[in-house]
């Protein structure tokens, strides 16, 4: 399908784009009054991811405010682990909760890849958005910007399902499943791996343009373990779905794991996701020409004001190329105390600064 807007994609190539494609971390969520409103219609947030209108709603949302190059899925990282029957909940004002971590070796032996018909809710809330972004140009059907698909990585997905819950202590029982029980660890993660697989591959058919894996706890481990791990599954996924979908671009986040990218180049993603943590001219010796590069801006700059983000902006790209391989967005996601207004300001400062 024809996209209006190919910036995004443009920039996982070699091109030289006149301004960087941006797009946010949660772009649809807390900080914008109209979800708000949209998720107060729904009793439980796994209510509303299940269903297809409201995340075609509020995927739209911030594209209605904002010239963003790239939509994104409305969904949740745990969707694979809450369709194992782990018991999944979330409480009023808090984070994930399994009523059935996975603490010994029974319960570990027990899991199972899920049946893909028990997530169909996602791939139809992915076709859903797609219509959603398609529109009727002088008889044509054209699509206005791509629409990225994604997944938590197996060790991401492995820490909630383990630990029970999000950790102040840094994940303590997958740490100490790792040292005692590194077979246990290993099964999680091996089931883990071969249902993103499926699951993504399955995003990709109902419309996903790119796709996207999360390793959101990565960086809690050294760069041996991270390697072992975390890496080691990311990059197996990557070469089956390259396999399996020639043409459909992946990035790969690794939060905290700044110290690895070298590693993470060689795991064969089109894009690495870069946190605020991690200088962009540094990454980019790190990573080598051919890797395009994701990110960088704190979170935290959203809750500040016009002036210290547009000289972020400015400091950031220090030595830096943001014409070449390069998507603008954040180093985490969008938290819930940004100022919806200051959106519009980066965007100003990211063109202005890219044509300057």
């Amino acid at each position: 399908m024809k996209l209006a807007n190919d910036l995004f994609l443009r920039a996982f190539t070699d091109e030289r784009l006149p301004r960087p494609p941006l797009w946010l971390l949660r772009q649809a969520g807390r900080y914008l009054p109209e979800y708000r409103a949209s998720r107060a219609r729904f009793p439980s947030f796994m209510d509303a991811c299940r269903s297809k209108e409201f995340c075609a709603e509020v995927m739209l949302q911030p594209l209605a405010r904002y010239p963003l190059d790239a939509a994104i899925l409305f969904s949740d990282i745990l969707t694979i682990p809450d369709a194992m029957n782990l018991g999944l909940s979330f409480g009023v004002g808090e984070g994930p909760k399994f009523a059935s971590p996975l603490r010994d070796e029974r319960a570990v032996s027990a899991l199972r890849k899920p049946a893909l018909e028990s997530l169909q809710y996602v791939f139809d809330a992915v076709a859903h958005c797609k219509q959603a972004l398609t529109d009727h140009v002088n008889g044509e059907v054209v699509q206005r910007i791509p629409l990225i698909g994604f997944s938590g990585s197996p060790f991401t997905l492995a820490c909630y399902m383990i630990e029970g819950a999000g950790s102040a202590n840094e994940f303590a029982h997958v740490r100490r499943m790792m040292f005692q029980r590194p077979d246990l660890l290993e099964r999680v993660l091996e089931v883990n791996t071969q249902s993103v697989i499926e699951y993504l591959e399955a995003q990709a058919h109902a419309g996903a343009n790119v796709l996207m894996i999360f390793d959101s706890w990565g960086g809690v481990l050294s760069p041996s373990q991270y390697r072992k791990y975390s890496l080691a599954s990311i990059t197996k996924i990557v070469a089956e779905l390259k396999r399996r979908l020639p043409g459909i671009p992946i990035i790969s986040f690794s939060k905290g794991a700044n110290v690895s990218l070298a590693a993470q180049a060689q795991l064969g993603a089109d894009a690495l996701g870069i946190d605020w943590q991690t200088d962009l001219a540094e990454a980019r010796a790190s990573v080598g020409a051919k890797i395009t590069l994701q990110g960088n801006f704190d979170p935290a700059l959203m809750a500040t004001d016009e002036a210290t983000l547009r000289r972020a902006v400015h400091d950031a790209w220090s030595g830096f190329d943001p014409h070449h391989r390069y998507i603008a967005n954040l180093g985490h996601g969008i938290t819930p105390d940004a100022n919806p207004e200051l959106v519009h300001v980066l965007l100003d400062e990211i063109h202005r600064s890219a044509n300057a």
